[in-house]
């Protein structure tokens, strides 16, 4: 990892996504492994509820709990981001997979489609699950699975946008030009040459004309320059100091809003709702805070997180917020409308073991 310049402060990214390259284009990437170690996460505090008797899903079901609950979220998550942001990936591409739905290089996941998957697949856990003599163990209400999910959520979210951070994606608003001084916990991303329109950049003529050089002179024989400043960007993420010194003066420096929303949605929301788990509470109240919580900070978060690159904003409201905006009036709603049921405590308790 080179350090940053001191005369311009903040950092210049050189993180590499690939965790481990294994044999030939195959390889663990960190975006994947943070997926397995949310899941690895969620696994353990699920034992851990059903110990202190904070939970009606039994410890034995655990497993098969998460099992479930990774469908959920790698389908919603899909299925949201095509919905919500590209339904034009609903149809045919070229090449493999046929369907866009299946390129996943195309857009990725969307953590709103996530969190509905999460949803539908609690409702399909509170169902209980099969014993070997035909009987349903586990069954309990969905709006009690709904705040186990929340409970073990937020670790997920926070490694996810980890992952985000270390792919360089995502990106934050720019804080100074490229070659301006920055403050010292922004971060310049190499990668907005490669992934931002060169509309919503903010390199003069003469920096795009060095970038470009930079590309060409670092490109294979028929390779174009865009390709030579990715190999460029390789270099730099291995740990080249002269790349490092060639880059940074030529990338602007942002707000690492993968970073924001790993504390927000991670720690702040992880917080929440196990305080206020730490009593018994009615069925819903723990997944009302989630929602709350959560819509609150992609809310605050997306002033300073450029919008995704080619979709289509609701006029000065970004679509995250307008959908976090959706999921905080539900939050309210369902929290008013448990509070107020006539309902059994089941949910939380952690704090004092049964």
């Amino acid at each position: 990892m080179t350090p940053p310049t001191l005369a311009l402060g903040g950092w210049t990214h050189s993180l590499d996504p690939v965790a481990l390259n294994l044999f030939g284009t195959f390889a663990l990437r960190w975006y994947g492994l943070s997926y397995l170690a949310g899941f690895v996460a969620a696994y353990f505090l699920l034992r851990l509820l059903a110990v202190r008797g904070a939970t009606l899903i039994p410890k034995e079901r655990a497993l098969d709990a998460i099992l479930t609950l990774v469908v959920g979220v790698m389908v919603g998550g899909r299925l949201g981001y095509v919905l919500l942001y590209d339904p034009s990936l609903l149809g045919l591409i070229d090449g493999f997979p046929w369907w866009g739905v299946l390129a996943i290089n195309r857009g990725g996941m969307a953590s709103h489609g996530g969190i509905a998957g999460v949803i539908v697949t609690a409702w399909w856990i509170s169902r209980g699950f099969k014993a070997p003599d035909g009987t349903r163990i586990g069954a309990c209400p969905p709006t009690h699975a709904m705040d186990i999910c929340a409970l073990i959520a937020p670790v997920g979210l926070m490694f996810g946008r980890l992952a985000n951070f270390i792919n360089g994606e995502l990106l934050g608003k720019i804080v100074a030009a490229p070659g301006q001084t920055a403050p010292w916990w922004a971060v310049r991303y190499p990668q907005e040459v490669l992934t931002e329109p060169y509309q919503r950049l903010v390199q003069t003529p003469e920096h795009w004309a060095a970038i470009e050089r930079l590309g060409r002179e670092s490109a294979l024989p028929g390779e174009d320059w865009e390709r030579g400043f990715d190999r460029l960007l390789t270099a730099l993420q291995r740990g080249d100091a002269a790349a490092h010194a060639a880059i940074e003066p030529l990338i602007s420096t942002r707000h690492p809003t993968q970073l924001y929303q790993a504390l927000i949605e991670g720690v702040a929301v992880g917080l929440v709702v196990w305080l206020v788990a730490a009593k018994k509470r009615k069925p819903g109240v723990v997944g009302a805070w989630f929602l709350i919580v959560y819509a609150l900070g992609r809310i605050a978060t997306d002033f300073v997180r450029l919008p995704d690159a080619g979709v289509a904003q609701f006029g000065g409201v970004t679509r995250g917020q307008a959908y976090s905006g959706l999921m905080l009036l539900a939050g309210v709603v369902v929290l008013v409308w448990a509070s107020r049921r006539a309902a059994e405590r089941v949910t939380g308790g952690w704090l004092r073991r049964a």
